[in-house]
């Protein structure tokens, strides 16, 4: 089955999508990447998305509104890599987080925006969405989703291996330990991005390469500040968002610590996420990284140091089959995949949800819906096939 992955991180930065070839051949899932790829949001899209955000008040015309213009990029995504990678059988959304609603460290709702009624009637394709809602209603959190890729395709590694992705969240799955484990440490680039946007009046929407970051110095009062939110103390299974770790949450801790620099200010926040992340890592024997952090290179350098204290090395997706800018688009197509097959696509154990789930609702495409014969063995390793060259479409005559 070939199948699109689409989702948008919670740094908002625009749509990514990944094509791919999926199959199964007895106990193990059979991945080859197609191609993938990342479009920008248009930029007053990505400010209405910015604006809405909590603890900012909204509406239900400007949530409708939304979900429709997000559908409708989204939809745009898909239909341009069928015409760059060739054709599929389904597309599968993830959507873009608006707000995941956590109360008392339990997940109560979550909500995507990207309607996946404009996807099908773009690409004439079946779609797979709100992926994350039945792990909320079976006691998860809903987040982070990866441990079902995680679990497959680490889990023949020998000793500890976690599987890091920092985007505006950084979440970790814990692989080959005595229980499954997945989860978020805290801000990735959330808090960054935030600083960015503060120090430059909005010119900036992330600290390219680090570069402010670089030119200043880690506060030590405000990186303990910083350490002392409850969140990072909490047991997992545990999620957060952008609902805690955003703008006004910022300006509300630099209050009570003076004047910072802003060279200092993307430093200390930097560390801040290295800290975290190297925290929640501690007797590993390896560390995995993708996700949009990983083009930062103030941030792995940072990350490295800290790790390097705990004697736990650092690699990236991409010595491990998988590229880092792509591997969130990839678990994206996986999950469609086993919900078109009948298969589970969480791991109770990572999520906290009482049992394994079907994952999402699906909307059909141009023809009847046709789903594949359920499968009759949940797969148990994920093997990683080598990509085919570019395709390329035929030539009209």
């Amino acid at each position: 089955m070939r199948v699109l992955g689409v989702l948008s991180g919670t740094s908002m930065d625009g749509v990514d999508v990944a094509a791919c070839e999926l199959a199964l051949s007895g106990d193990t899932a059979e991945l080859r990447p197609l191609g993938h790829t990342a479009s920008g949001y248009p930029p007053e899209l990505r400010e209405r998305l910015l604006a809405a955000l909590p603890p900012a008040a909204t509406t239900a015309a400007e949530l409708c509104e939304l979900d429709t213009e997000v559908g409708r990029c989204f939809a745009e995504v898909a239909a341009d890599a069928l015409r760059r990678f060739g054709p599929a059988d389904l597309v599968s959304s993830l959507g873009q987080t608006i707000y995941h609603w956590v109360e008392d460290g339990r997940a109560r709702g979550t909500l995507q925006l990207g309607q996946p009624a404009w996807i099908a009637e773009r690409t004439g394709l079946p779609v797979v969405a709100d992926l994350r809602a039945r792990d909320v209603a079976a006691g998860g959190h809903g987040a982070p989703l990866v441990g079902v890729l995680d679990s497959l395709w680490l889990g023949g590694e020998p000793g500890v291996s976690i599987a890091l992705n920092i985007g505006g969240i950084a979440n970790i799955s814990v692989v080959g330990g005595a229980h499954p484990l997945a989860y978020d440490t805290g801000p990735g680039n959330a808090l960054i991005d935030a600083a960015a946007r503060m120090v430059t009046g909005g010119e900036l929407a992330h600290d390219v390469d680090g570069a402010i970051a670089a030119t200043g110095s880690v506060r030590a009062d405000l990186l303990k500040v910083l350490l002392d939110d409850p969140y990072y103390a909490l047991e997992p299974p545990k999620s957060t968002g952008k609902e805690h770790f955003n703008r006004a949450y910022l300006a509300r801790v630099l209050d009570g610590c003076g004047r910072v620099d802003d060279g200092d200010l993307l430093a200390t926040l930097t560390e801040l996420t290295a800290a975290t992340i190297a925290d929640a890592c501690r007797g590993a024997d390896r560390v995995v990284a993708s996700g949009g952090g990983t083009a930062n290179p103030v941030l792995l350098a940072a990350l490295r140091n800290r790790l390097a204290d705990h004697g736990v090395p650092l690699g990236t997706s991409d010595q491990f089959g998988l590229p880092a800018d792509g591997k969130e688009a990839y678990l994206t197509a996986l999950l469609g995949f086993l919900t078109a097959h009948g298969l589970p696509g969480n791991v109770p154990g990572t999520t906290g949800a009482r049992g394994p789930r079907l994952l999402g609702a699906i909307t059909p495409g141009r023809a009847p819906l046709a789903l594949p014969e359920p499968a009759a063995e949940t797969p148990r390793r994920l093997r990683i096939l080598r990509p085919e060259p570019e395709w390329r479409p035929r030539a009209s005559r």
